[in-house]
């Protein structure tokens, strides 16, 4: 089971005592996993469609308790290779279709007793801090999606208008979020790439353990980046430390080739030898095996001397 549809299947398991909520939650469903179909005899009716049983039950009770109708639900197979049953609720002109769609806020009937569709959500239904929630939640039910975090951080919600799609991010972000809108495939698509976010909207909507599971991940990459960042600090201060060895070492032989290390004095004759006869000792130690012993600057600028001297030997052909 995919990480979205564990968020999702926790999220049915909810159920809010208010009936504003549960309005506000089958609002969003419709609006964004709903078809409105009029046809001559039938009349106006409108069918919701999901892959996941869970928001299909979920869908059931809410239409139950709202407005006392039980809908059918119907499994359609999928003949697409590895694809899911689709679930299809239907709601018929005699179950009161138009009525449910006037009072989630899906049709407005107009003053001359035509309807037309309400392409932004309806704001009597998110007056209430609760009811926002639930809107949030029935929009995740009828069209998001959450990436798996173990992969990237990425929660989406596509819808077919660009009106809607605005109203539901300015709604998202009136909980001090950072939606944006982009436009995709003849669809605008409402997203959130930040983990911290994600938790964010997770915990709005209600989706706690999914939220937890999803911390646990971010704490390991976290924990996972800092040990890598530490180790590749670890490798590049090594490579430089081995670097400056060789250079070192190699500076020393050639003045001895050169000249003799009888020629320099004493203080720096002293840390070529114990350098050459210990090319692997750190700084530190060569300095504590001196005589009497310096500090690691110290052993540094030393070797440093012997560099220059090597290099303007080098210079004066030798």
């Amino acid at each position: 089971m995919s990480f979205s549809s564990k968020a999702k299947n926790e999220i049915c398991r909810l159920s809010d005592e208010k009936d504003c909520c549960k309005l506000a939650e089958i609002s969003a469903i419709i609006k964004t996993s709903g078809t409105i179909n009029i046809r001559p005899k039938q009349g106006l009716s409108f069918k919701i469609s999901t892959e996941n049983p869970a928001i299909a039950r979920k869908v059931f009770t809410l239409l139950k308790d709202l407005f006392g109708i039980h809908t059918q639900i119907l499994v359609k197979k999928n003949n697409s290779l590895k694809k899911n049953n689709i679930y299809l609720l239907l709601v018929k002109g005699d179950m009161g279709a138009k009525d449910i769609l006037i009072k989630t806020g899906i049709l407005r009937e107009n003053p001359n007793k035509t309807l037309s569709i309400a392409n932004k959500i309806p704001q009597e239904m998110i007056r209430k801090n609760c009811c926002k929630r639930a809107y949030i939640r029935g929009a995740f039910l009828g069209g998001g999606s959450v990436s798996n975090p173990e992969k990237t951080y990425h929660l989406e919600f596509v819808m077919s208008t660009f009106d809607f799609a605005e109203e539901l991010m300015k709604l998202i972000n009136s909980f001090n979020l950072n939606a944006k809108v982009i436009d995709r495939k003849n669809n605008f698509v409402v997203y959130i790439k930040e983990g911290e976010q994600i938790v964010d909207l997770l915990n709005i909507i209600g989706a706690h353990s999914a939220l937890l599971d999803l911390e646990n991940v971010m704490i390991y990459k976290e924990i996972r980046n800092n040990v890598n960042r530490l180790v590749n600090c670890e490798t590049a201060n090594l490579s430089k430390t081995v670097d400056a060895a060789v250079r070192q070492i190699e500076s020393i032989k050639f003045i001895q080739k050169k000249i003799g290390l009888k020629k320099l004095p004493p203080n720096l004759k002293e840390i070529a030898e114990i350098r050459m006869k210990y090319p692997d000792l750190p700084l530190k130690e060569l300095g504590e095996m001196m005589n009497p012993p310096i500090g690691k600057s110290g052993v540094n600028h030393r070797l440093r001397r012997i560099e220059k001297i090597a290099e303007e030997l080098k210079d004066d052909g030798y």
